[in-house]
């Protein structure tokens, strides 16, 4: 096997991992050919890759070569330094897929076993790695969570009809890709009308586990059913308000067990941008946006969508008075409009899913 073959094998045992707000990390030891321990990061608090893989390999690590998706850690967290630990096992060698962005780290770790007289070699399937961490990577470079619009819509781009009917526009196979979309982020954000209206639970089914992200309503108002669905799952539920509803009604949404976040407008709506900012703070890595039109159109104004998912249903809804996917006032014109790069698109019974990463011209 060659240096790229034991990353990809070290990537894809990262890839198990539930690691937020950590990243995801895998390592490999090999000894003479052979790979005598492995291990991944599989979620924050718990042992990270490089540890388990020395455990795994005990006295057969002196002398090794140590294969990691990220730059090893030299501080003190929840866990103590994989630095130490590796210097101490007698490493040899590290092929590094990356250097860690977070300043605690940031080459850090390399100069320590360098300094220690271990061969350090790196990047190694940079891309790759920067793929897999690409949520962690931008909160540690940014301050802000890797953010995703998901839409389900018809051909003609409704996501409801002109009576609010919106389910089930997708399959069932598409409806189970969502879910474990949504199982992967740390939180789910919806507007108002979409949660009256379709009482979502903005849970994530995937098999026989049920996974609880952190729920956000977006609300002007605040004029919502304390029974609805978001409310009474596990997890926390925040709804999302400008700074102008008043003490009585923060009150009241704490009393039903809601986190509220009182935040800056824009136009009268919360400041979705000020709304990034807070889950990050709260150590939210992702963050998946799923609607409806008029949340979907000021994540948009506001430049905060860094993704895209929208599962294309093979029907024509038409009627002026369908629910677009995205409302607002929208683009004056056609070179004011966010494009798609990086497009993958994919067929998924006989819906069409179409992603990409989301570019903004430099100027409206």
């Amino acid at each position: 096997m060659t240096h790229a073959d034991y990353m990809k094998k070290a990537l894809q045992l990262a890839a198990r991992g539930r690691t937020s707000p950590n990243p995801m990390v895998g390592a490999i030891i090999v000894k003479d050919g052979e790979i005598v321990g492995q291990g991944y990061h599989r979620r924050a608090g718990e042992p990270h890759a490089e540890v388990l893989a020395l455990r795994q390999a005990g006295e057969r690590a002196r002398g090794g070569i140590l294969y990691v998706t990220l730059e090893p850690c030299c501080h003190y967290g929840r866990t103590p330094p994989c630095t130490k630990a590796l210097i101490k096992a007698g490493i040899s060698e590290v092929y590094a897929a990356m250097a860690d962005p977070d300043p605690h780290v940031a080459g850090k770790g390399f100069s320590e076993l360098v300094e220690a007289g271990i061969r350090v070699h790196y990047p190694l399937l940079e891309e790759e790695a920067r793929q897999l961490n690409e949520a962690y990577i931008k909160h540690r470079t940014t301050g802000l969570p890797l953010v995703t619009l998901k839409s389900a819509l018809s051909l003609d781009g409704r996501i409801a009809t002109h009576t609010g009917e919106s389910k089930w526009l997708t399959s069932e196979r598409s409806r189970g890709f969502a879910h474990r979309v949504r199982s992967r982020v740390d939180a789910i954000v919806v507007g108002a009308r979409t949660v009256r209206a379709d009482n979502p639970r903005l849970t994530a089914r995937v098999g026989r586990k049920v996974f609880y992200p952190r729920r956000v309503v977006v609300t002007k108002s605040g004029n919502l059913p304390r029974d609805l669905a978001v409310f009474t799952e596990p997890g926390e539920c925040i709804v999302a308000c400008p700074q102008e509803f008043t003490q009585e009604a923060r009150e009241f949404w704490a009393t039903a067990g809601a986190r509220v976040l009182a935040l800056p407008s824009v136009g009268g709506r919360v400041s979705m941008a000020a709304l990034m900012r807070e889950l990050a703070a709260m150590g939210c890595l992702s963050v998946l946006i799923e609607g409806g039109g008029e949340t979907a159109a000021a994540a948009l104004e506001e430049r905060i969508v860094d993704k895209v998912l929208f599962f294309y249903a093979p029907k024509i809804i038409g009627g002026r008075g369908a629910v677009p996917a995205v409302g607002g006032v929208g683009a004056a014109r056609i070179d004011c409009a966010p494009s798609l790069q990086d497009l993958r698109i994919r067929r998924i019974d006989n819906d069409i899913l179409v992603e990409g990463r989301v570019v903004y011209p430099e100027s409206d």
